[in-house]
């Protein structure tokens, strides 16, 4: 079948995003000569009938109260350039119009891919052109688009056939153990290969396949393993007295709480920050608190008024921090740290109702020329978060009660963005039994970004200029329509007296 190509621009008086850029152009790059700036989405479409492609464009591609659709490019303009993600990224719009179609002519299996195009008019020297195209394309997650049209959508990956085993690792010496870090760009340090290769080496006799290696890896990064907060802290010095004092009822508290098991509890910031809990539960004060084998939320016991009727429920709590990721790409950043802290409720078996989004940022009023190298400048970074965020929480339906924004020039050097969300459920709706073998195993879940094996390893490397063409996979990609419909099924106490 052919590909169809249709572009969709917002009318003048709805064209606010493309209003924006061309402010925001000539205030932070002060490009002067610009006068008018046009957006238009890009769609191509493959495997339906030209008649099925014409009944979408009024329903899928365009909305025809706001929206001008067009088949043609004004390449009058002084700049013309499109965008498009990187591939294996998450292209949410896309997935949005496959579905939306499958829903107009059920059976239909559509294939579509989407671009921004960008127009610019005025009076544009070569090097604003170059700026303007750097300031607006992200190269983690996307890059400069062809403007020519598609033959097929169809793409080609070249997959190997078998795992790789990683001939000689059990024999490697340090400099071959450092060369194999460096190549494939793994978080772990040496230290940790070394416990890798001793235990393939000694326990499974055999070399590991790289799978193995990135599984590990995965799952010892700081971002699994929390290996920053449980870094032993073996020297303190606090010059505040005040703080100095909170740093000593901390030790107090440890032998307390400890004993004769202190020397194996070594001080880290994980155990400073969950002291507390301990020391009230041992003294009993803690009674509400719902324990088990799950790890997902905080999970405490409550009594609900449903309609003068007293039910027990299990509130649950959860925060989620994305630093890093929405430090390199701040829309999937800042979206999916809402996004991943519902899914832990939402594992929980619980529905959640309320957010909170707490970020921590430079001053984003300084020139885009102070922007720190390697880095995005802090105005773009601090509006695209907060946007991937609201979109985050508009689609699946999840009020915001409190979002505080802190600037300091600290944040310069690391973005903070934190999300908490507050979640509850019947508590007769959670049955908490032990997984045996011969049970059902179900992966719930919809298509998002090339986060795979290894995505959650990029708080954990030391990064370059030159690893921000692959860090992209690092940064998780949401899908909130499908969160918010698992949400919606696991409100089902049908569904969710099955889950062990």
């Amino acid at each position: 079948m052919s590909v169809f190509r249709v572009y969709s621009e917002k009318k003048q008086d709805f064209a606010v995003e493309a209003n924006a850029i061309l402010s925001d152009l000539k205030e932070n790059l002060q490009i002067k000569g610009l006068n008018k700036v046009r957006l238009l989405n890009r769609y191509d479409v493959e495997g339906i009938s030209k008649e099925l492609f014409e009944r979408a464009l009024p329903v899928i591609f365009s909305e025809p109260p706001v929206d001008d659709v067009t088949f043609e490019l004004d390449e009058n303009c002084d700049l013309l350039f499109a965008i498009e993600f990187l591939p294996g990224q998450f292209d949410q719009r896309a997935d949005s119009c496959e579905q939306c179609i499958a829903l107009l002519e059920p059976g239909s299996v559509s294939k579509v891919k989407t671009a921004k195009i960008y127009m610019l008019y005025g009076n544009l020297t070569d090097d604003e052109k170059v700026k303007i195209k750097n300031y607006l394309i992200n190269p983690v997650e996307a890059r400069e688009a062809s403007l020519a049209e598609f033959e097929t959508l169809k793409e080609v990956y070249d997959i190997p056939t078998e795992v790789e085993t990683i001939n000689g690792f059990i024999t490697f010496n340090a400099d071959e153990k450092a060369a194999f870090l460096k190549e494939k760009g793994l978080a772990m340090d040496l230290d940790d290969l070394d416990f890798c290769q001793a235990y393939f080496r000694d326990t499974e006799k055999r070399d590991p396949t790289i799978t193995e290696i990135r599984m590990i890896d995965t799952y010892w990064s700081d971002h699994c393993r929390h290996t920053t907060f449980l870094t032993n802290i073996k020297d303190v010095k606090i010059s505040d007295k005040k703080i100095n004092g909170s740093y000593e009822m901390y030790l107090d508290l440890r032998n307390e709480i400890y004993g004769e098991r202190i020397s194996k509890k070594p001080v880290c910031l994980m155990d400073i920050a969950t002291i507390g809990a301990k020391a009230l539960k041992k003294k009993g004060l803690l009674p509400a608190i719902d324990e088990s084998e799950e790890i997902n939320a905080c999970s405490v016991k409550i009594k609900v008024d449903a309609d003068g009727v007293s039910e027990d429920w299990l509130l649950m709590f959860k925060n989620e921090t994305h630093n890093h990721p929405t430090e390199i790409e701040p829309f999937g950043g800042a979206a999916t740290c809402l996004g991943g802290a519902i899914r832990d409720p939402l594992s929980g078996r619980a529905y959640v109702y309320q957010a909170m989004r707490v970020t921590g940022a430079s001053d984003p009023r300084k020139s885009v020329s102070e922007t720190m190298k390697g880095k995005l400048p802090q105005k773009k970074l601090v509006n695209t978060a907060a946007a991937g965020y609201s979109s985050y929480g508009n689609q699946i339906g999840l009020a915001t009660g409190l979002v505080d924004e802190i600037y300091h020039d600290g944040y310069t050097a690391k973005r903070m963005e934190i999300g908490a969300v507050m979640g509850a459920a019947p508590q007769e709706n959670v049955v908490r039994e032990v997984p045996s073998p011969g049970d059902v195993v179900i992966i719930l879940g919809g298509r998002t970004g090339r986060d795979g094996c290894g995505g959650a390893t990029g708080s954990s490397k030391s990064h370059t200029l030159d690893s921000i063409t692959t860090c992209g996979a690092e940064v998780q990609k949401g899908n909130p329509p499908t969160e918010r419909k698992i949400q919606r099924l696991f409100r089902n106490p049908n569904l969710t007296t099955m889950i062990k």
